[in-house]
């Protein structure tokens, strides 16, 4: 079984920052893109910012400038360094992977992991 857990939520005035975690454990033999979404009350869940397994970034527009994913494969985290805060990035925060995994005589490639979810609240 493949876990995800997210760290780094919580309250902040606008105009600060937060910096979210999430660490992937479990029958993991190698991660190809990890990634962060959000989703806001009445709205969709949506795309903030991706890493491949080779280091490319993929940021939404709204993000682009403020926000800075990273990872560390020895540790199987990814990180999402979140500056500029604005009420509109108010949201649940999720944590996504996509990953290759083993067990017993098998290996399965390409299976995608969600996490919970954080949330963070941005004060105007």
């Amino acid at each position: 079984q493949v876990q995800l857990v997210e760290s780094g939520g919580g309250l902040v005035q606008a105009g600060g920052s937060l910096r979210l975690s999430c660490a992937a454990s479990g029958n993991i033999f190698s991660i190809n893109a990890m990634g962060w979404y959000r989703q806001s009350p009445g709205k969709e869940r949506e795309l903030v910012a991706t890493i491949s397994s080779g280091g490319s970034l993929t940021y939404a527009d709204t993000v682009q400038g403020r926000f800075t994913i990273s990872r560390d494969n020895a540790k199987n985290t990814v990180y999402l360094q979140m500056n500029s805060l604005t009420s509109e990035d108010t949201a649940v925060y999720y944590c996504n992977i996509n990953a290759n995994v083993e067990g017993s005589g098998y290996r399965r490639y390409g299976i995608m992991y969600w996490g919970k979810g954080t949330l963070v609240t941005v004060s105007s």
